[in-house]
């Protein structure tokens, strides 16, 4: 049995959030319904069996299940390590009319219960439970974001070091079939660049996983601190520290111009943007090679969207290739180590914080790439005199 007529109407207007309702008494189900419809979407079941039928098709909206004990056919002990199993993300509450100690034990040490609601329910019980339910269920949920994030980026660092090391190999190994053959001026020219190449891209994996790891742990001792004005980082701030620590080779500094039209605080985790930037700005340091007057300018806007955008006079991508950028491995330069992963992985770092990547370029122009930021999040944030919605309101 699903939501009520009144709470399904309701629904468009509420909060993400939706409780499951698991009784064999019709009246305890409408109770339970009226008292928290106002605040959630609410779905009900009679027994067991049906309630694992309804989250075979709403478990990713459901973020609290109640359910009773009693109940004919499987109990609610049986029903809640059942959940506890298949959707471990669901906060679990068990309701009881019985003080039976070894039963309870058992269910709660089992199932993972949150909380244990003794029959006859109270309507402002269950709405105060429900709304530290909800919580924990949030927390969950933001704490399974930045894992996911965490893993997008730690797949992207991989990738980033390991075009970088290869090159690195290529060149000491010429250099090691070289040293003991006699050769021109022009050769001995070739096997000193070839030594500073090995030598920048030695300083850019330093400089990945130094500034990475630095940023993790000073996150990490920030953790007990919410809402720190310390943990705020503007883009133009994060725009610079990147440019101050990134490994520029000869003159490709000089190129570099950067232009603030606003600002915006990043809310996502700030050294998963910088790594995201590192890699864009790699990529048009390298599409800049050989060009006569190069130019990249990084501009950071706050409206009409926060965005971040590398523009560069390089020479430009081909509409076939730009269409695949995002999507398939697709590289330029496969030469130098290029797999054509790295325009994906900061695509889904970015989608990862609920932004995104776009990418514009006219061939024998250039190219424009905008790290697209949620605008929603960032003004609610920025806005001090607006309170933070209740997560458990509609």
């Amino acid at each position: 049995m699903s939501e009520t007529p009144q709470a399904a109407t309701q629904a468009t207007l509420q909060a993400p959030f939706a409780v499951l309702f698991v009784d064999d008494d019709e009246m305890s189900r409408n109770h339970f319904a009226r008292a928290v419809r106002d605040d959630y979407r609410v779905h009900l079941a009679r027994d067991a069996d049906e309630a694992i039928a309804l989250l075979q098709n709403l478990g990713p909206e459901i973020a609290v299940l109640v359910t009773d004990f009693r109940m004919p056919g499987r109990d609610g002990g049986h029903l809640l390590r059942e959940v506890a199993n298949l959707y471990p993300q669901i906060v679990r509450i068990l309701v009881t009319a019985y003080a039976d100690k070894d039963m309870l034990l058992q269910t709660f040490n089992t199932a993972d219960l949150f909380r244990i609601l003794e029959k006859p329910l109270r309507a402002d019980s269950v709405r105060d439970v429900l709304r530290q339910a909800v919580a924990r269920y949030a927390e969950r949920e933001t704490r399974q974001q930045r894992l996911l994030a965490m893993d997008e980026t730690l797949a992207f660092l991989a990738h980033e070091l390991n075009t970088p090391l290869a090159a690195i190999s290529l060149f000491a190994r010429s250099v090691e079939q070289d040293v003991a053959q006699e050769y021109d001026p022009q050769r001995q020219r070739d096997i000193g660049l070839a030594a500073t190449s090995m030598l920048n891209n030695a300083q850019y994996c330093l400089t990945l996983i130094s500034s990475f790891w630095a940023t993790v742990h000073k996150s990490g001792g920030q953790q007990s601190a919410p809402g720190s004005a310390a943990r705020e980082v503007k883009a133009t701030r994060l725009v610079a520290t990147l440019l101050d620590s990134y490994p520029f080779a000869g003159a490709q500094r000089d190129c570099v111009e950067v232009e603030a039209h606003g600002d915006f605080v990043v809310h996502a985790m700030p050294n998963c943007v910088a790594l995201v930037l590192s890699s864009l700005i790699s990529n048009a340091l390298r599409a800049l090679e050989g060009c006569r007057a190069p130019l990249l300018r990084i501009e950071v806007t706050g409206e009409p969207e926060p965005a971040i955008r590398l523009l560069d006079n390089g020479p430009g991508i081909e509409p076939e290739v730009r269409a695949r950028l995002l999507l398939d491995p697709v590289t330029t330069h496969a030469g130098r180590g290029g797999h054509g992963m790295g325009m994906i992985f900061c695509n889904r770092i970015m989608q990862s914080f609920g932004g995104g990547l776009g990418i514009e370029s006219t061939p024998g122009e250039g190219t424009t790439v905008t790290m697209r930021f949620p605008a929603r999040r960032g003004r609610l944030q920025d806005d001090a005199s607006e309170p933070a919605p209740d997560s458990h309101a509609a």
